[in-house]
């Protein structure tokens, strides 16, 4: 293993070779302060802005990247000592038409015609801020970081208004400087703008950009050149109280009503227009949507991702040091059926290089399953060459009031360490990153740390990735996201590649073949898991997809298990499973009302076994205001005896209604036989003001049998955005 950590850092110094200067800094948008006061509402008449420069001829990125837009779009924006407003004028390629899934806020992209701003306003093609809308006023905004993924759980105060005409929608939007972090006193930020039109089946920026790389890709912005520094947002203080009633009953254990009444509340400090303090006392997340059931059958566990919104801002910092499967810091962690105290979260841009986030929490205890922790995260990032950095972290739990006897089964303390390289060229051709992580646990102080690196190369018509990693068997991240640490020390090497045929069809876009590979072996280097899947693509140009595959596998158990996952018969330690299965996955284009994706998997099974899987999705849209989707999950097991045959489904509908953009209704129901249960959630949500919400959630949990009540909940919530 060492000669491959060695060549891939001799990888990582030839490619620095590409670097070069920003690829877009030609195309340069010019903003000057409002010569007039400016109304949201949509319509362009404002004298503002007859007087801004207009931003034109969009480049396609998809289906291909060699020509200009079809879709024609305007764009012009000004500001004053309050706001950056933006105009666009999106002309309709087919009048009349839009194609979108509903009103809901931060909506899917690929299902609606959209407008998205992307702002780097540090200028380091690294960080950044997302705003936009869909062609029937739906909003939508999030936080971006790694050179572009925007987290669309980041949300924030701001306004914005679309109106629709036969041959044009026009969006207009006021985003305060106080929602936005920048440095002061710069006058260049990194934009781009990008229209989507699902009319044509056509995606384009106003800066060029690959079409390899998704238009939010923060190394392709062009230049907001400001005619003098934007503002400074002056005092910036933001109170978000909330006051909160939860009414609960257990029919399970036939326990009485429980009624719990809360108020707490978060306030936001810019402590300068780049670094922010986060406060939070008795924080309340009943809003939160509930977790989706998922139909479990591996041997690690599902991985759900962070919705709560104290843990948002910079999440970046924090949660994406390392690797999908190799996280030493997962917020979940924290508060995992215990109450939040308080919590402090100071993050942000020290300077144009520095990054820096420091987070501490404290939990109450739970009898004796949990004593009271404190949690502490400090985190640093460096800027280097183009858009490349380097990243420290530390992560610290503590038990304040531990004992040995009371809390057996929990360590008084773990704590992590950690460093990485993240390499991204100047045009994203070339990414990777370099991992080393140590932990500290009482009683394990020998083969505690973990290593990792991948390089990966990425044109258009063709890819290559190289990833491996070492995980220490001692090695402990109590408050991160380490599934195949259960392997008890491992060794991994993850080698990819994939190239695509681009041909000129009416109907395809482009084929070609992928290989993924997955190989592990224990301490002993002896063979644990190998997996390698060779699949078939096709890309349409209304952009759906088709897949074919088949798959080879080996797993080496290393310690029991029940290939059900129903807590009954389990495999013995050390068996050896060969099998081999195809399958294919369809998604259908999202120009139809009625859209559609289904996955199969057909072949072999542990034990000798066999394994049919059928996962379909069907939804309808009464656009704007419905969209309703039913979903199924369908496993076909037949093992040996003492399992014989086991049949799993996991199926139900989910309603989407929003009465306007910010009026909305959500409900699902789920049925799943692998948990015995079926769950129902109902939540209603009034934006009453920008930021500021009513919920009211209800959540039922049935046996399936008899539809036997488990357990009930309702919860009223009001929430409030105060800027002092």
């Amino acid at each position: 293993m060492r000669s491959v950590f060695t060549l891939t850092i001799l990888c990582f110094f030839l490619v620095l070779q590409s670097l070069a200067q920003k690829p877009n800094e030609n195309y340069q948008y010019h903003i000057h302060g409002a010569t007039s006061e400016v109304t949201v509402d949509g319509v362009p008449d404002d004298l503002a802005w007859s007087n801004a420069e207009t931003a034109k001829d969009f480049f396609m990125i998809t289906p291909m990247d060699t020509s200009f837009a079809r879709a024609l779009t305007d764009v012009k924006m000004c500001y004053d000592r309050q706001n950056l407003y933006i105009l666009v004028v999106n002309y309709k390629p087919v009048k009349g038409s839009i194609i979108v899934e509903s009103l809901k806020r931060d909506f899917s992209f690929g299902k609606n015609d959209n407008f998205l701003l992307f702002m780097d306003t540090f200028d380091d093609k690294t960080n950044g801020f997302s705003f936009g809308a869909n062609a029937a006023g739906a909003p939508w905004d999030g936080q971006q970081g790694d050179g572009g993924t925007v987290d669309l759980s980041w949300d924030n105060k701001w306004v914005s208004s679309v109106r629709n005409d036969d041959d044009k929608w026009v969006w207009e939007a006021a985003i305060p400087f106080k929602s936005i972090r920048y440095k002061p006193g710069i006058t260049r930020w990194g934009i781009n703008f990008s229209r989507q039109d699902l009319t044509i089946s056509e995606k384009s920026a106003w800066a060029p950009v690959p079409r390899q790389f998704p238009s939010a890709s923060l190394a392709y912005t062009g230049v907001l050149v400001w005619d003098v520094p934007p503002p400074n947002p002056g005092p910036n203080i933001s109170v978000i109280p909330y006051a909160a009633t939860r009414l609960t009953k257990d029919y399970a254990n036939d326990r009485p009503n429980k009624y719990k009444p809360a108020i707490g509340g978060d306030v936001k400090i810019g402590l300068t227009p780049s670094l922010n303090l986060d406060l939070t006392v008795n924080p309340d997340f009943s809003q939160v949507d509930v977790d989706v059931q998922q139909t479990n059958l591996d041997r690690f566990e599902l991985f759900f991702p962070e919705r709560r919104q104290f843990f948002l801002e910079n999440a970046d910092l924090f949660a994406n040091f390392g690797y999908a499967t190799i996280r030493p810091f997962f917020s979940r962690r924290i508060g995992l059926g215990v109450p939040i105290e308080f919590g402090a979260r100071m993050s942000g841009k020290i300077n144009k290089n520095w990054r820096i986030g420091v987070l501490d929490v404290q939990t109450s205890s739970q009898d004796s399953i949990s004593p009271r922790n404190n949690y502490a995260v400090f985190a640093l990032q460096r800027q280097v060459l183009a858009r490349s950095n380097i990243r420290f972290l530390f992560v610290n739990r503590d038990a304040i009031n531990y004992s040995p006897e009371k809390y057996a089964q929990t360590n008084k303390y773990n704590r992590n360490i950690g460093a990485e390289f993240n390499l991204a060229s100047a045009k994203n051709l070339w990414t990777g990153k370099v991992l080393l992580l140590k932990s500290f646990t009482p009683g394990k102080s020998s083969d505690d740390f973990t290593h990792a690196a991948d390089l990966k190369f990425n044109r258009a018509n063709f890819f290559w990735q190289w990833q491996h990693e070492y995980v220490g068997k001692n090695y402990n991240a109590e408050v991160g996201y380490v599934p195949n640490a259960v392997r008890m020390g491992y060794y991994k090497i993850s080698p990819n590649i994939g190239y695509l045929f681009f041909v000129k069809s009416k109907r395809i876009i482009s084929h070609g073949p992928k290989l993924v590979s997955n190989v592990y072996w224990d301490k002993k280097f002896d063979l644990s898991d190998r997996e390698f899947i060779l699949s078939y693509n096709l890309n349409f140009i209304n952009r759906a997809t088709i897949a074919v595959w088949g798959s080879s596998n080996y797993v080496r158990l290393l310690r029991p298990f029940d290939p059900t996952n129903l807590g009954s018969f389990t495999l013995a330690t050390g068996t050896e499973h060969n099998w081999k299965a195809t399958g294919f996955d369809i998604v259908s284009g999202p120009q139809n009302r009625l859209t559609y994706a289904a996955s199969g998997i057909l072949g072999g099974y542990y034990q000798h076994g066999r394994r049919n899987n059928l996962r379909a999705e069907l939804g309808y849209r009464v656009q704007p205001y419905v969209a309703i989707t039913m979903a199924g999950n369908y496993n076909d097991i037949r093992l040996p005896e003492p399992w014989n045959r086991t049949q799993l489904w996991l199926v139900g509908p989910r309603v989407d209604v929003t009465f306007t953009n910010t009026l909305f209704f959500t409900t699902f129901m789920q049925y799943n036989n692998q948990a015995d249960n079926i769950n129902l959630n109902a939540r209603l949500q009034w934006r009453y003001k920008p930021a500021s919400d009513l919920f009211i959630v209800y959540t039922d949990n049935y046996l399936p049998e008899n539809f036997r009540v488990k357990n009930r909940a309702v919860v009223l919530k009001f929430t409030y955005w105060w800027n002092l």
